[in-house]
C-alpha cells in the first residue's frame, strides 16, 4: 500500500497540474517547482534520506506508524488550497511521507519472504504500484472532465481515505523478524559511516543508481508531465491523454503479475530485465522517430507498459534488499532513493519549458540516452541472487554474516511476532 499511494499522490499531482496552473495563474517554471518538491522528486528524497536510516535505527515499523499521519496532512492540505504557497507546501509534505515509507516497505517485504519468492512478493508491491495509476488516471477522467478542479480536489481525498484506512490496518504488523534478530547481535547497529565505508557498498550503490536513477529520471518525468507529451504529440483530449496513461498502466499490470512475479524467482533475472529495459528503449525510439499516429501512441503505452512491469523499478527492489546487510538495508535504499529523486528532480523543473519550447523529439533523446545507459549497465553486472537467503547473500558479499542472525534466531522470531 506505501506503493499505491505514492503512485496515486504522483498520479493526482500529474492530473491536475495544469487545473492548478490555471486557478493560481502561475508560469511553467513555477508548474515544474511543484513538480520537483513533490512525491516524485525532491520531496520524496528528503524522506527517503529521514526515513531509511531511521528504520534502521528504530524498525520498520516505527515508520509506518508515523509515515501516513504526515502523508494525510498533505494530502488534505492539497484537496484544500487556496493559493500557490499552500500547494506547494502540500506537495512537499506528501512527499516527505511518501519518500520515508517506501524504503520501509520494500525492506519489510523482502526481509519477510521465502529466498524462492522474493520476487514474487516484492512483486506484489509493484502490481500495488502500478495499480496506483490505472485508478489515478480513471478517476480522472470520470472527475476532472466534468468538474475541472474540483475532481482533482476530490482525487486527492479519496487518498485521504485510503491513507487512513491502511494506518489503521498497519498497527497490527509485527516488526521484521531479521531486523529484530540483527538488532541482538553486540555490533548489530551499521549505520550509514559504514554503508560508504565498505566497498562492496560502494559497488552496489554505483550498480543500483546505474539500474534505477537513469531510468527513473525517464520514468519520473513520464508520471508527472506524459500528459503533457501527448499533447506535445497531437493528443489535445484530456480524456484521450488519461485513457491513453491507463493502458500503459493496465498492460503494467500484467506486465508485473505474469512477468515479473511469475517468472522474477525461475528464470535468469538478468535476461528478463534485458528484456524489459530493451522495450523501454524502443517506446520512446516510437515517440521520438515514427510520426505520432494514434496507433503509434498506442505501441508506446503498451511497449513501456510492458518494460515497466519488468523493468528497472521491480528489479530494485528486489536487488536493493538483497545487496545491502540487515542492519543498514533502508538506509542504503533512502540513499538510493534519495540520488535517484534528486535527479528526477532536477530535470523536472526544466522539462516543462524544454517540452514547450523544444518539443518531443529533444526531450526524447534525452531519455532514449538515459535508457540506453541503463540497460547497458543491468546488463553487464546484474548480480546473482535469486532463490538465495538474504544471510547467504550477505555472507558471501562481505565474508560474514553482518546481522550475525542465523537462520534458527529468524524462524523463532518469527514465531514469537
Amino acid at each position: 500500500m506505501s506503493n499505491y499511494i505514492e503512485a496515486g499522490s504522483i498520479i493526482a499531482i500529474a492530473t491536475s497540474l495544469s487545473l492548478w496552473q490555471e486557478r493560481f495563474g502561475v508560469d511553467d517554471f513555477a508548474v515544474g517547482l511543484l513538480a520537483a518538491l513533490s512525491a516524485n522528486a525532491f520531496g520524496a528524497a528528503i524522506g527517503a534520506v529521514i526515513g531509511g536510516p531511521l528504520c534502521d535505527r528504530y524498525g520498520r515499523k516505527f515508520i509506518y506508524t508515523y509515515d501516513l499521519l504526515l502523508y494525510m496532512l498533505g494530502v488534505l492540505m492539497a484537496a484544500a488550497a487556496v493559493s500557490y504557497g499552500m500547494l506547494l507546501a502540500a506537495f512537499l509534505i506528501t512527499g516527505i511521507a511518501v519518500g520515508a515509507g517506501v524504503p520501509a516497505s520494500w525492506t519489510y517485504i523482502a526481509e519477510e519472504a521465502p529466498p524462492e519468492q522474493r520476487a514474487k512478493r516484492v512483486g506484489a508491491a509493484q502490481l500495488a504500484w502500478s495499480m496506483g495509476p490505472v485508478i489515478g488516471f480513471l478517476l480522472a477522467v470520470v472527475l476532472t472532465g466534468p468538474l475541472g478542479l474540483l475532481g482533482s480536489r476530490l482525487i486527492f481525498l479519496h487518498l485521504f481515505v485510503v491513507a487512513f484506512v491502511v494506518w489503521w490496518i498497519r498497527q497490527g504488523l509485527s516488526e521484521s523478524a531479521l531486523w529484530k534478530s540483527s538488532r541482538e547481535s553486540p555490533d548489530g547497529k551499521g549505520g550509514l559511516r559504514e554503508v560508504f565505508s565498505r566497498r562492496p557498498n560502494v559497488k552496489a550503490l554505483l550498480f543500483l543508481f546505474g539500474i534505477y536513477g537513469f531510468w527513473g529520471v525517464v520514468a519520473g518525468q513520464m508520471g508527472i508531465f506524459m500528459p503533457r507529451v501527448y499533447e506535445t504529440s497531437g493528443v489535445e483530449s484530456t480524456a484521450q491523454q488519461n485513457l491513453l496513461q491507463v493502458l500503459m498502466w493496465s498492460v503494467t499490470v500484467l506486465s508485473t503479475y505474469f512477468g515479473f512475479m511469475k517468472y522474477g524467482d525461475r528464470i535468469s533475472r538478468r535476461l528478463l530485465y534485458v528484456v524489459g529495459a530493451a522495450l523501454a528503449v524502443v517506446a520512446w525510439v516510437l515517440l521520438v522517430f515514427v510520426h505520432a499516429t494514434l496507433p503509434v501512441l498506442l505501441a508506446f503505452a503498451v511497449c513501456w507498459g510492458l518494460s515497466a512491469g519488468i523493468g528497472a523499478q521491480a528489479f530494485y527492489a528486489v536487488w536493493t534488499s538483497e545487496m545491502f546487510a540487515t542492519r543498514y538495508r533502508a538506509g542504503a535504499q533512502g540513499v538510493l532513493f534519495f540520488a535517484a529523486r534528486v535527479s528526477i528532480g532536477g530535470l523536472s523543473y526544466y522539462f516543462p519549458t524544454m517540452l514547450d519550447h523544444q518539443g518531443v523529439p529533444a526531450v526524447g533523446l534525452v531519455m532514449i540516452g538515459l535508457l540506453v545507459l541503463a540497460l547497458v549497465i543491468g546488463a553487464l553486472w546484474a548480480p546473482q541472487t535469486q532463490g538465495r537467503t538474504l544471510q547467504e547473500i550477505e555472507a558471501e558479499r562481505y565474508g560474514e554474516v553482518l546481522s550475525d542472525a542465523p537462520a534458527e534466531r529468524v524462524r523463532a522470531a518469527r514465531v514469537t511476532t
